[in-house]
């Protein structure tokens, strides 16, 4: 039997979740963190649709750094923030 494989970009998808959401980065035992916007049904270090931004939690005091109008965007849009970064989105005024 012959199988193919249809590729399909994640932007073409329509009615998709899309999650802002933190994906994991840095070496062990020392993490940071991209905040990026993401299909909600791709796995945590996985495939992405636009990186906003990135939150380092090591640095004193925490390091937290996004595009605002990329963001102000992906809400627009209908992404949903989980709730970690709802939190730092909210420390930072942007909800």
């Amino acid at each position: 039997m012959l199988y193919f494989k249809v590729k399909i970009s994640l932007k073409e998808v329509r009615g998709v979740p899309v999650r802002i959401r933190l994906m994991r980065m840095g070496r062990k035992k020392k993490p940071f963190f991209r905040v990026i916007a993401a299909d909600s049904r791709s796995p945590r270090d996985g495939k992405f649709l636009d990186i906003l931004g990135y939150y380092n939690p090591l640095k004193e005091p925490y390091e937290f750094k996004v595009d605002p109008e990329k963001v102000k965007t992906w809400l627009k849009q209908g992404a949903e923030p989980t709730e970690t970064v709802r939190a730092l989105l909210k420390r930072e005024g942007l909800l």
